[in-house]
């Protein structure tokens, strides 16, 4: 395994998930205050300027934290970089995570050597995520130092592989950082991902449920009350297969017929318009990790209790080797 040097002081390895109109500089804080690694995605802020801003907010803010508290184990923070033609900013909020030295740039839906060489230049790192094998082939060509495995069941724009045959494919060739997502909810799942022989784990959908997200009140609630079988794999809402709340889905109208239907990709054109908003404020992603849940916790809150379960599933498993 090779984990790099950003994550060696965190309380728990676990990466809390950039996810869209959800993740915020107070959702990136305070997990990093707690003790895991905390990330947004750069388009959660309509403009660059904005994006820009949030960065420097979260800096300050941890550098404060550290000043305060020089003991306490702190995690990295990290930006979520939709590295595909037709999104408009890359470029922009590319130059901003350099300018600021963003610790962690994760990218997505294209992995592009430029992008990594531009990270590498402050010494940041860069983690891709993959859905199959060709995927992380491409970023390995291109210097990524982690690949995000993201496997069947995870929330957002997630594949469809088994997580145990995903990730014993990709360690056949690649000797980076891995990643797993898919399904994460509690500190016994994080165990179990580095039992596996992946490094971190990467949880999205646990933490909807806590009151620093954006997400709306009714969002969590739903998040907390769903099921695994509430859960619907499309590319309906935004052109890329995600997953999707089936509640959420039907009260928005969406002929549930039709939902596998192939769609346009195109970033550019849906982020410049009020309509995409729109309908991820109303379409709720979720995985299938909602079996899980049940409460609305702070951040702080929610990783004592990670550790505590992570820390109680390693115990269990050095006993029932000694018996």
């Amino acid at each position: 395994m090779s984990v790099p040097e950003i994550f060696e002081e965190m309380r728990l390895p676990a990466i809390a998930a950039p996810m869209f109109l959800v993740s915020g500089v107070e959702s990136t804080v305070a997990a990093c205050q707690a003790g895991i690694a905390g990330t947004f995605p750069a388009l959660n802020q309509r403009t660059s300027e904005g994006f820009e801003e949030w960065v420097v907010e979260i800096k300050e803010r941890l550098a404060e934290f550290a000043k305060d508290n020089p003991e306490a184990p702190t995690g990295p923070f990290g930006v979520n970089l939709i590295v595909h033609k037709s999104n408009p900013r890359m470029k922009a909020d590319l130059e901003i995570c350099v300018r600021h030295q963003v610790p962690l740039v994760i990218t997505s839906l294209g992995a592009v050597k430029d992008v990594v060489e531009a990270v590498h230049s402050y010494g940041g790192v860069v983690f891709h995520d993959v859905t199959n094998r060709r995927h992380a082939e491409k970023a390995q060509e291109a210097g990524a130092d982690g690949l995000i495995l993201v496997s069947g069941g995870a929330g957002g724009h997630a594949g469809t592989l088994n997580p145990f045959g995903f990730l014993a494919e990709i360690k056949k060739f690649y000797t980076g950082a891995i990643v797993m997502a898919g399904c994460l909810s509690s500190g016994k799942d994080v165990a179990a991902v580095r039992a596996m022989g992946a490094d971190l784990a990467y949880m999205g959908t646990r933490f909807i449920a806590t009151e620093e997200s954006q997400a709306q009140n009714e969002y969590k609630a739903l998040v907390c009350e769903a099921v695994a079988e509430d859960i619907i794999h499309t590319p309906a809402v935004s052109g890329v297969p995600a997953n999707f709340i089936a509640q959420s889905l039907e009260a928005n109208g969406y002929d549930m017929d039709k939902l596998r239907d192939p769609a346009h990709v195109d970033f550019g054109e849906k982020l410049t318009v009020d309509d995409e908003v729109k309908a991820w404020k109303t379409v709720w992603s979720a995985g299938h990790g909602v079996s899980a849940i049940g409460q609305v916790l702070s951040v702080a809150e929610l990783v004592d209790r990670l550790e505590s379960e992570y820390e109680e599933a390693l115990a269990s498993v050095d006993e029932g080797l000694q018996d």
